[in-house]
């Protein structure tokens, strides 16, 4: 019984702290996002912005740098790992400097790693065992991702689900769900909104809608695929060519703001909000979930900071829409399809995602919505945006071995290929 109550206190906390720290995230992303929009000129101090994220990290938190992997890896090894609460201030400053100055990025990393930094803490002064740490950075995870988008539910699965691909630890649900309900209502109680995007048409199912639907799931799946690829070949390629995090994170800054050039519109920097309520009102270029993937990925894959699952939202809204207009199908009913299933495959998580969607659209949504999501993380492969993420059954550990050894074979021939 005193654990349960140790527990218990402890979801309370981390639900109300999160809670509040997500609000205040909310409240200063908007009017970041705000300056950001009204002084344009910000963007070309983007690179600059970049050294000062970096020397902030080098100079006061190495050991948090590795962000929501970091959370992941303390909650598998909890003796062995710290969540330090400096994360909080570093991962939130940081994150509203890369939006301020144009970046493009999201905020559910920022949420997730406040609330683990929150729980890591609490931890600590509460001088818990490595299982019961386990489960606080679990709340963590859970009331973060669930106040920020407003989807406690799926927050407290997300937060089951993502630690190991393929299972689920159920014996801390009730906790870390109710530690995403406390910080939900949080957010809430602090008057802080979210957005809302609504289905108006919900076609009918049917046989032919069925194979439309698996097509729609695929491209899903390539689409995100191409993000976790290029996400991670800008990380190594970056890093290897440009070894001087400085100098690397100012050349993605130059990066970021020609392509921004290229585009003609901001449009594809920051949250790129404007552009997923485009996506429900069936109005978005062809080309858009390509050119938010591309942005987003040099923004995070050469050092700057904040989340990959509102860009993951955009990329899918956009290409599901686009694929809607394509195949004849509702547009908007698209949008929410892809909005789910492309983050699904993205971070190995489709039984949150399903949720997610439920609890954003509604429950007419979920047979579409599950077939679409399932659809894609099966044909997505075992990689996902999360490093740290296990492999939870023997399927998907062999096929990650023997991809890993491809990968090597191609390496030794390239290397061969180089001396010749």
């Amino acid at each position: 019984m005193t654990r349960f109550l140790r527990q218990l206190l402890a979801a309370s906390i981390i639900g109300l702290l999160a809670g509040g720290a997500s609000a205040l995230f909310l409240v200063a992303l908007t009017a970041v996002g705000t300056l950001s929009v009204t002084y344009t000129w910000l963007l070309y101090l983007l690179p600059i912005a970049g050294i000062g994220i970096t020397w902030i990290y080098q100079r006061f938190g190495q050991s948090a740098a590795a962000g929501n992997n970091l959370i992941i890896d303390a909650i598998h090894q909890p003796h062995a790992t710290t969540v330090p609460l400096r994360m909080f201030p570093l991962i939130l400053i940081t994150t509203l400097t890369t939006h301020l100055f144009g970046g493009s990025a999201g905020r559910e990393g920022t949420a997730v790693q406040m609330g683990g930094s929150i729980a890591g803490t609490l931890a600590r002064w509460l001088g818990v065992d490595p299982r019961d740490t386990s489960v606080l950075l679990m709340m963590g995870i859970s009331a973060g991702f669930g106040s920020v988008f407003g989807t406690p539910v799926a927050g407290a699965v997300f937060a089951l689900e993502v630690l190991v691909r393929g299972q689920i630890r159920y014996g801390a649900l009730m906790m870390v769900l109710l530690a995403a309900l406390i910080g939900d209502q949080t957010v809430r109680a602090l008057g802080v909104p979210h957005a809302h995007y609504h289905v108006t048409v919900i076609p009918t199912m049917t046989l032919w809608l069925i194979g439309q639907l698996i097509v729609a799931g695929l491209l899903f799946a390539v689409v995100s695929l191409a993000f976790v690829v290029l996400l991670h070949l800008l990380d190594v390629l970056s890093k290897k060519h440009l070894a001087h995090p400085l100098i690397r994170v100012f050349t993605g800054g130059v990066l970021v703001v020609g392509v921004t050039l290229l585009l003609g519109t901001r449009a594809y920097n920051g949250l790129s909000l404007t552009l997923l309520a485009d996506a429900f009102a069936g109005g978005v270029p062809t080309w858009a979930f390509a050119a938010k993937l591309f942005l987003t990925a040099l923004t995070l894959g050469f050092g700057f900071k904040g989340g990959e699952v509102t860009p993951l939202f955009v990329i899918g809204a956009t290409l599901g829409a686009s694929v809607g207009v394509f195949m004849g199908i509702e547009p908007t009913f698209m949008a929410a399809l892809g909005f789910v299933a492309v983050f699904a495959a993205a971070t190995n998580t489709p039984l949150a995602c399903i949720i997610m969607g439920v609890e954003l659209f509604g429950g007419a949504l979920i047979v579409p919505l599950t077939l679409v999501t399932v659809v894609a993380y099966a044909s997505s492969g075992p990689h996902g945006i999360y490093s740290a993420q296990r492999m939870g059954n023997r399927r998907s550990r062999r096929l990650h071995e023997v991809r890993a050894i491809r990968l090597r074979q191609i390496q030794r021939w390239l290397q061969r290929w180089r001396r010749q």
